[in-house]
């Protein structure tokens, strides 16, 4: 039988929608533990301290996050730069898995929604384009609540099940092969 294998340089669309919904299925488990911070909570800020810096035209967001963390991220609305100052974490995206270490500079796209674990102290910085300097208008502005607020799909459960019976096919089909 003759075998190929094809590299994909870039995600499918439904692998894309099967990330984002298995990133949002991890954050529903972790706001049902005890004792998960979330967002700009006292506690989380005890712990994740941010600095807001504002400049003409842009609102500059500095937070420090411990080694040993797991953070679900917020929903960008546009695509912006970002600069790790100091750490090492690894970021899973709908691009796949990252490790990745400071100094780095990268740009976050539109509708990027990250699960970030911390292997070392780190300093994250992000920057957004915006006149506004009221935290809670900003997070409005720059913030989706949903994917659906972007226009990007999620794999529905019907999507899922039909691509599980198909990897469980094509397993069997490799299990006869070898």
């Amino acid at each position: 039988m003759n075998t190929q294998i094809v590299t994909l340089k870039q995600p499918s669309e439904i692998v894309r929608k099967y990330v984002r919904k298995e990133i949002l299925k991890v954050e529903s488990a972790m706001r049902k533990l005890p004792g998960i911070m979330i967002g700009d909570s006292p506690e989380y800020l005890v712990h994740c301290p941010l600095k807001h810096t504002f400049a003409e035209g842009m609102y500059i967001r500095e937070i420090f996050l411990p080694k040993g963390f797991l953070f679900v991220t917020k929903i960008h609305k546009f695509t912006h730069p970002y600069f790790l100052l100091k750490g090492d974490c690894s970021v899973l995206t709908e691009e796949g898995v990252k490790r990745i270490k400071a100094p780095l500079s990268g740009i976050t796209s539109a509708g990027t929604k990250r699960i970030i674990y911390t292997h070392q102290d780190t300093v994250w910085i992000t920057v957004h384009v915006t006149r506004e300097t009221d935290l809670v208008k900003i997070e409005e502005e720059v913030i989706a609540k949903t994917y659906a607020d972007m226009n990007v799909e999620v794999m529905t459960d019907e999507e899922e099940r039909k691509l599980m019976a198909f990897m469980e096919k094509v397993y069997k089909q490799e299990e006869l092969c070898d």
